[in-house]
C-alpha cells in the first residue's frame, strides 16, 4: 500500500507521462496504464472502461482475462461499473457481490476477486469511462489509494480524449438538436415573469495539460490567481448596488470567507504535489467537491457546497487565463441566464439592466444565489432538468416562475399568451397590493390568522409587504447552516433582536433549531453511524437534549434579545411530553441565571411545540396543559403518517394532503385543542394552498403560517368564503369520503364562487 495519496499519484503521473509521449497506439498506451496501477497501488487487477456508443466497454486490464477487453459491455446503472459512471461517484468495497447492483461478468474471470473500488473518468463533468482495481482478499482499498485513482482518471481523461477514443459530446447529446417550441417545468424560487435571450453563464475551461512539469512554478502560479480572486470578491462585495443591510449581506460575507479558506487552498496544494498542473489541481479539488455533493440529502449544506464551486470555478479561470463568463464577455441584450448553478458573487458579475431572469439546473430556495436574486428582483427558475440540453445559445425564452414553467423557441401564439398571462399578473398583483391592509375575514365575519414562515432577516420585511398578522414560525437553524463555524451567542442574540425589532407589535414564535439528521452541520460532530431515515433519525429536540450546551447557548441567546418583552418559543419533534418538559425547563434554568446576573429577561415567555410525530397526538392530555399553544407541521407529519419519504420522488405526489386520513387526524388534534383552550396553528406548505387551506378552515383552523407568497392569495380565498358553509361539506365529505375528494372540492368551491387559485 502506498504511503500517501500524494506519493502514488506522483508516482503514477511520473511514469504515465512517459506513457502519454510514447509513440504507441492509444490501446498499447492503455494496456501500459493499467500495468502501471497495478504495480504501484499493489493491486491484482486494473481495469479501464470508456463509454462507448452509449455504453461503458472494457477497454484495457491487468489481471482479467484478455478476451474479454472489447467484449464485456454495460448500459449506465448496470453493475457496479455502470453505477459509477450514472452517478459520478465512488465505490469501495470489501465484498463486491455484497453490493445490490453488482452484476456478474462471466467471461471477465472476475469471480477470483472480492475487493472492488472504482473512480469515474470525468470530461466536462460528465463521466466517460471508469477505471477500477480489484483484489482477491476481501479488503477495503485506503483513502490514499482512492484519492490516487481519482488523481490518475484526470490524467486518463485527456488521454483519452485526445485518442479519440470516447463519445463525442454530440453523441452523448449535449448538443441542441431540436429547434421546436418546448415547455420547461422546475422549482420556484424567486417569483416574477421575464422574456429575453438564453446566455450561457459560463464555457466550461478546457484543461490542456494535467501533468506538471515543474511543481513549484505551478503553486506560485495558484498562489497569484488566490491573490488575484481575493480582489475581485472584495470589490464586488463592496460595489453591490441594493443595500448595506439584510441577509444577503451576510450571505456576501460569508461567501468571501470561501475565498480566505486555508483548508480549501491546502487541498489544491496536496494536488499540486501529486504531479498535476495548476489547472488540473484545481480541478482535481472541485470534482471531489461535486462527489461530496451528490452525497449530501440537505439542500442547505449542498449549496455551501456550490458556493466553493463557485470560487473554484472562477479561481479556475484566472489562473487558466481563459475568457470568463457571460458576465466578462457583455450581455447584448435582454437575457434569460442559463446555468447549471450559480454563486452569488458570478450573479452580482452581470448588468443589472440587460439580465430578466435566471435558469438553473440546480438551486434551492434556500441557496445563496437565491436570497441575493431576491435581493435584486430577478426572477429564478430552478430544478430544470437538461435545461442545457434543450436551451440553445441565442434562443427567446419566456420564464413564468410564478407556474414554475419557461418556454422555449415560443410560437407566436405561445407568445401572445404569455403577454396576456403577464397583463393579468400584474393586475392580479395590484389587487392583492390593495388587499394588503384588509383583514382575512370570510363573508359570515369569521376571522383567519395569516402568518408567514421566516428564516432570514430579510423575511420581516414581508410582514408590510403582505399585511401578514406576525410570524408564525422562524426556523432558527438557517443561521447555523450557512455559517462555517458554531454562530456564537452574541450572533444570534443580533439576529433574534433585529427580527423583534422588524416586527414591532406582531407576534414571532422562534423554533428552536432543527439539526442533525440529514442536516448536518460540518462543525458538529454527531455519531449517529449510517442513518437510513435520517428524517426519522438524531436530530432537533433529540439532539438539542443531547448536546444540551447547543440549546443553552441559544436559550440565553432569545431571551436576552427579547428581554422586555414576549418571547414565544417552540421546540420541533417533539415525540413525548418528557421532551417538552426538558426543554423547557433548559430556557427556565436560563433565564433564572439571567436574573441573577441582574439583567433585564422577557416579561412573558409562550411555550408550544411543533406536532410532527404522530405519537405526540396520542399524549395530548398530557401535554395540552403545559402549552400556551401548539403547530401542526404539515411536511413532515405527512411523510411520517403515510410512511413516505417526502425526498422520494416516487411518493412525492403519491399522498394527498386532502386525503381522509390526513384531514380526519387533523380534526381531531384541532378538536382536542379547542377543547383545552391552546391555539393550534398549521404551518408548512400545505396551508400555504388555496384549496388545502380552505378545506383546513372547514375542519376547524383558524391560524395559518405559510410562505409570504401565499399570503394574499389565501386572503382572497377566505374573503371569498362562507365558513358555515365550509364546515358543513367537510363534515359530509369526511363522513363519506367521496373517491376522490380534491374533484368534488374544486367543484364545490366552484359553485360556491370561492376564489382558489
Amino acid at each position: 500500500m502506498p504511503a500517501s495519496a500524494a506519493s502514488a499519484s506522483r508516482e503514477i503521473l511520473t511514469r504515465l507521462h512517459e506513457v502519454m509521449a510514447a509513440r504507441t497506439s492509444a490501446q498499447a498506451k492503455l494496456n501500459r496504464v493499467v500495468a502501471i496501477i497495478a504495480d504501484v497501488l499493489q493491486s491484482e487487477v486494473c481495469s479501464i472502461y470508456l463509454r462507448r456508443d452509449g455504453l461503458l466497454e472494457l477497454f484495457a486490464t491487468k489481471g482479467l482475462k484478455q478476451e474479454a477487453v472489447h467484449v464485456t459491455k454495460m448500459a449506465l446503472g448496470e453493475g457496479l461499473v455502470g453505477t459509477i459512471a450514472e452517478q459520478i461517484s465512488t465505490l469501495n468495497l470489501d465484498e463486491a457481490t455484497s453490493h445490490p447492483d453488482f452484476a456478474y461478468k462471466p467471461e471477465t474471470g472476475e469471480d477470483l476477486f472480492h475487493s472492488f473500488a472504482g473512480v469515474p473518468i470525468i470530461r466536462k463533468e460528465d463521466a466517460v469511462g471508469v477505471v477500477c482495481v480489484q483484489h482477491v482478499d476481501p479488503r477495503k482499498y485506503a483513502e490514499e489509494e482512492i484519492e490516487a485513482l481519482q488523481t490518475v482518471a484526470m490524467v486518463l481523461s485527456e488521454l483519452i480524449a485526445n485518442a479519440g477514443l470516447i463519445d463525442n459530446e454530440e453523441r452523448r447529446g449535449s448538443k441542441v438538436q431540436d429547434t421546436s417550441a418546448h415547455s420547461l417545468s422546475g422549482l420556484k424560487l424567486v417569483d416574477g415573469m421575464a422574456s429575453g435571450r438564453a446566455v450561457f453563464h459560463q464555457p466550461r475551461v478546457t484543461i490542456e495539460h494535467t501533468v506538471a512539469e515543474d511543481t513549484e512554478a505551478e503553486r506560485h502560479r495558484v498562489y497569484a490567481a488566490f491573490d488575484k480572486m481575493r480582489e475581485q470578491i472584495e470589490r464586488m462585495a463592496s460595489e453591490a448596488e441594493f443595500g448595506v443591510e439584510g441577509e444577503h449581506r451576510e450571505v456576501l460575507e460569508m461567501y468571501k470567507m470561501f475565498a480566505y479558506d486555508e483548508g480549501w487552498r491546502r487541498r489544491i496544494n496536496e494536488a499540486i504535489d501529486s504531479g498535476l498542473t495548476a489547472e488540473a489541481a484545481i480541478e482535481r479539488v472541485q470534482q471531489r467537491t461535486r462527489m461530496r455533493m451528490r452525497q449530501i440529502d440537505d439542500p442547505l449544506l449542498a449549496d455551501r457546497m456550490h458556493d466553493l464551486e463557485d470560487m473554484a470555478n472562477r479561481l479556475l479561470r484566472i489562473v487558466s487565463g481563459q475568457l470568463g463568463s457571460a458576465a466578462q464577455a457583455g450581455l447584448r441584450h435582454d437575457t434569460i441566464l442559463i446555468a447549471r448553478n450559480l454563486g452569488p458573487a458570478e450573479l452580482l458579475e452581470y448588468d443589472r439592466r440587460r439580465l430578466k431572469g435566471v435558469i438553473l439546473e440546480e438551486g434551492s430556495l434556500t441557496a445563496h444565489v437565491t436570497i441575493v436574486a431576491r435581493a435584486m428582483g430577478v426572477p429564478v427558475l430552478g430544478r430544470v432538468r437538461n435545461v442545457r440540453r434543450i436551451i440553445g445559445e441565442g434562443d427567446l425564452v419566456l420564464l413564468d416562475v410564478g407556474k414554475a414553467s419557461a418556454f422555449v423557441r415560443p410560437s407566436a401564439a405561445m407568445e401572445e399568451a404569455f403577454e396576456a398571462r403577464l397583463e393579468t399578473s400584474q393586475k392580479r398583483r395590484a389587487a392583492y397590493a390593495a388587499m394588503r391592509n384588509q383583514p382575512p375575514v370570510t363573508l359570515d365575519d369569521a376571522r383567519i390568522t395569516l402568518m408567514v414562515n421566516a428564516g432570514l432577516r430579510d423575511d420581516v420585511a414581508q410582514l408590510d409587504v403582505t399585511g401578514a398578522d406576525g410570524i408564525g414560525l422562524f426556523r432558527t437553524e438557517f443561521q447555523f447552516l450557512v455559517s462555517a463555524t458554531m454562530p456564537q451567542r452574541e450572533r444570534q442574540q443580533r439576529l433574534y433582536r433585529d427580527v423583534l425589532d422588524a416586527a414591532g407589535d406582531r407576534p414571532v414564535i422562534f423554533r428552536t433549531v432543527d439539526i442533525g439528521g440529514d442536516k448536518a452541520l460540518p462543525y458538529l460532530r454527531i455519531d449517529t453511524g449510517e442513518e437510513e431515515n435520517p428524517a426519522m433519525g438524531w436530530r432537533a429536540i433529540r439532539l438539542a437534549l443531547e448536546r444540551d450546551g447547543l440549546m443553552k447557548a441559544q436559550a440565553r441567546a432569545l431571551l436576552e434579545a427579547a428581554a422586555g418583552r414576549t418571547l414565544s418559543v417552540m421546540f420541533p419533534m417533539v415525540s413525548e411530553p418528557w421532551e417538552f418538559d426538558e426543554a423547557r425547563a433548559i430556557f427556565e434554568r436560563q433565564r433564572e441565571w439571567i436574573a441573577k446576573q441582574g439583567r433585564a429577561t422577557p416579561t412573558r415567555i409562550r411555550y408550544g411545540t411543533m406536532l410532527e410525530v404522530p405519537a405526540l397526538a396520542e399524549t395530548l392530555d398530557m401535554i395540552l396543559p403545559k402549552l400556551d399553544f401548539l403547530s401542526i407541521g404539515t411536511n413532515d407529519l405527512t411523510q411520517f403518517l403515510f410512511a413516505a419519504d417526502r425526498a422520494n420522488p416516487k411518493l412525492a405526489e403519491r399522498y394527498d394532503w386532502l386525503s381522509p386520513a390526513i384531514l380526519r387526524f387533523i380534526r381531531r388534534v384541532t378538536r382536542e385543542c379547542q377543547a383545552a383552550d391552546v391555539p393550534v396553528t398549521i404551518c408548512g406548505e400545505m396551508g400555504g394552498r388555496t384549496l388545502e387551506a380552505m378545506a383546513l378552515i372547514g375542519i376547524g383552523i383558524e391560524r395559518l403560517s405559510i410562505t409570504p407568497a401565499a399570503i394574499a392569495p389565501v386572503k382572497a380565498m377566505v374573503r371569498s368564503l362562507n365558513i358555515c358553509d365550509t364546515k358543513e361539506i367537510m363534515e359530509t365529505l369526511l363522513a363519506h369520503p367521496p373517491a376522490d375528494i380534491r374533484a368534488t372540492l374544486i367543484e364545490w368551491a366552484r359553485e360556491k364562487n370561492v376564489e382558489i387559485v
